[in-house]
């Protein structure tokens, strides 16, 4: 059965100085024990999801969106939805909560555009799951601010310059929760990158170098813009989104170094970037309060315009440092590709393609510890090097 509630007025709320709106009826549909929840809007706009217990909570928090004159009240409940509630959430972030009568957790939350009318859509699946894995769900997401790890967390102010302090480094391991990534002869690519990112984590901080944050330490979904969201809130210097693909044709071998490009380099890049992106976010970092799209996306251009030569700089120490431990390189080990996990405008980001799963060898060497060690060692060694460039140049333009 198909539940909503029309909006009444799409007055914009002036504490929210909102770019975007709820443009149409919110849904909640039961099918069969999920639940099934579609949120319209008038343009594609930021957000992040949470659990939360007693009672059992499913919260959505958009950036910059205004909930008009709508009264939740008046939204008939359908399945296991008991209360529905809409709020300002701070900072900027709008936040519906969705209340339960049964532990569920989410099994599908994807946004999806219109590319004649601009228009998006959120869609969302809420499924029924035991107490211990709400538990541990709801755990994991309530060591976050709005899916932010408190880690990430750190206090505003000027800090001290790079070389003057530890780099902060934001780890990425690809995919995650209900999104596995890719799967090859029973291995997921979403516990290669875990498994991965961890061990780099360790090594990093044992340097003394470095602090790193974890944008999901466990089997968790996090969604693209949160991801982004945490290089921010860190205040990070790097951020490596790590991934262990799979092509169809299962040709392609060894670790490949991307950084953003509007349209990817080749077939095999766009069909990376269409896997790994579920949709296209725009990225923090700007004030694009009070903006329409178009202005939106010229800041934000051109704050990547500032970042790209630190972002090419270090795609090019990470290509340097992976070959000078004679690792195995894709033979295009540098290249571009329209990642939308990549669109931060203010943080150099890289993604690290470690290698194919499709591949025998590569897979051989991803389940291998000590291979493993080594690529460690590549990359710290890499961003080594890229830190010391960036003191230097730092140093230049202070004299």
């Amino acid at each position: 059965m198909l539940c909503s509630a029309p909006l009444r007025a799409q007055n914009a709320d002036p504490q929210l100085g909102a770019v975007a709106r709820l443009d149409g009826e919110i849904t909640l549909e039961s099918e069969r024990r999920d639940l099934l929840v579609g949120i319209p809007l008038s343009q594609p706009v930021p957000w992040r999801t949470r659990l939360l217990a007693d009672p059992p909570r499913a919260v959505v928090d958009f950036r910059t969106l205004d909930w008009g004159d709508l009264d939740p009240a008046t939204i008939p409940l359908d399945g296991q939805a008991t209360a529905l509630r809409t709020g300002n959430a701070g900072s900027g972030w709008s936040r519906l909560v969705i209340e339960l009568d049964q532990p569920m957790g989410f099994t599908r939350a994807g946004l999806t555009s219109d590319a004649e009318t601009g228009a998006a859509r959120l869609a969302l699946r809420l499924s029924p799951i035991d107490e211990a894995d709400f538990a541990r769900q709801a755990a994991a997401l309530a060591a976050t601010d709005n899916g932010i790890p408190d880690s990430a967390l750190r206090g505003g102010g000027g800090r001290a310059p790079l070389g003057m302090r530890p780099t902060l480094v934001v780890l990425d391991p690809g995919h995650g929760g209900v999104d596995p990534g890719a799967v090859h002869e029973g291995t997921q690519e979403a516990n290669v990158t875990l498994t991965f990112a961890r061990e780099l984590a360790e090594a990093l901080e044992r340097t003394g170098r470095y602090e790193v944050v974890l944008t999901r330490d466990s089997d968790v979904f996090v969604s693209l813009e949160a991801r982004i969201t945490v290089a921010h809130a860190a205040q990070a210097d790097v951020f490596l989104s790590l991934h262990a693909d799979a092509l169809a044709d299962g040709e392609a071998v060894g670790a490949t170094v991307y950084t953003l490009a509007e349209g990817a380099a080749d077939a095999a890049a766009t069909a990376l970037a269409e896997r790994h992106d579920r949709d296209d976010l725009m990225g923090g970092g700007v004030d694009l309060t009070g903006t329409d799209d178009t202005v939106a996306g010229v800041l934000m251009d051109m704050a990547r315009v500032q970042t790209r030569p630190a972002t090419d700089r270090l795609a090019r120490a990470l290509v340097g440092g992976i070959r000078d431990a004679d690792l195995h390189m894709h033979r295009h080990p540098w290249q571009q590709a329209a990642f939308s996990v990549l669109k931060s405008p203010s943080v150099p980001s890289v993604l690290v393609e470690l290698g194919f799963l499709s591949s025998d060898a590569d897979r051989a060497r991803l389940g291998d510890r000590r291979w493993r060690t080594q690529m460690e060692r590549a990359l710290i060694a890499a961003l080594d090097t890229w830190v010391a460039g960036e003191v230097a140049l730092q140093d230049l333009r202070l004299r």
